[in-house]
């Protein structure tokens, strides 16, 4: 199987986030309770990685925080997923903000599909590592390398970043909550993970 990456400079964004929600001495105990790698006890030493050492920063964060904060770390990773979808549109291409800014001119029935696609293109650190498909009238986004669970055994899905990224994207572009669910995880076994968006009923 291929190297599992990840982009850094999405990394470098998401740490940001979470440091800023959670408070820099929060962030720092969550790093010294989990016995973090040398170097990795402030924000800013994570600024250095490749796409690949990102992969595993972004999991290992992700998992640390989940030990430090039980259940409510998903309402937390909920939030970053929620705020990243925006940092990560605001600091893209020239290019891709004019896509998303054409979408949202677009039909409804049309959005949602298109800034998925988006999204896919801008989280996949190797083109096609996201998918976006139709069924019937609801949608479903394949992550099929899902870098936060790298190394993750869990019981329950955990993708909780990409789910929020997932809502406020797709929020943006029509204005609509949409029901979404994370129906299989690579932290649970799965060879990919699969987010429905349910868009009909």
């Amino acid at each position: 199987m291929d190297e599992i990456t990840f982009p850094s400079r999405i990394l470098r964004k998401f740490v940001q986030i979470l440091a800023e929600d959670i408070g820099l001495e929060s962030f720092s105990a969550m790093l010294l309770k989990s016995e973090s790698p040398a170097g990795w006890s402030a924000p800013t030493q994570f600024k250095t990685l490749d796409d690949a050492q990102s992969a595993q920063a972004y999991a290992y964060l992700q998992s640390a925080l989940r030990t430090f904060y039980g259940r409510g770390a998903r309402g937390i990773l909920l939030r970053v997923g929620s705020r990243l979808w925006h940092d990560v549109l605001e600091d893209s291409t020239f290019r891709l903000k004019a896509q998303a800014a054409l979408i949202r001119v677009l039909p409804k029935s049309m959005r949602r599909k298109l800034i998925l696609d988006l999204l896919a293109r801008t989280l996949s650190a190797v083109p096609g590592n996201i998918t976006v498909h139709t069924l019937d009238l609801d949608l479903l986004v394949v992550d099929q390398t899902s870098p936060a669970t790298l190394h993750q055994s869990e019981n329950s899905p955990i993708c909780f970043v990409t789910l929020g990224m997932i809502r406020e994207c797709l929020y943006w572009a029509d204005g609509q909550e949409h029901d979404i669910e994370e129906r299989a995880c690579r932290a649970l076994g799965a060879h990919q993970c699969e987010f429905k968006i349910v868009i009909g009923g």
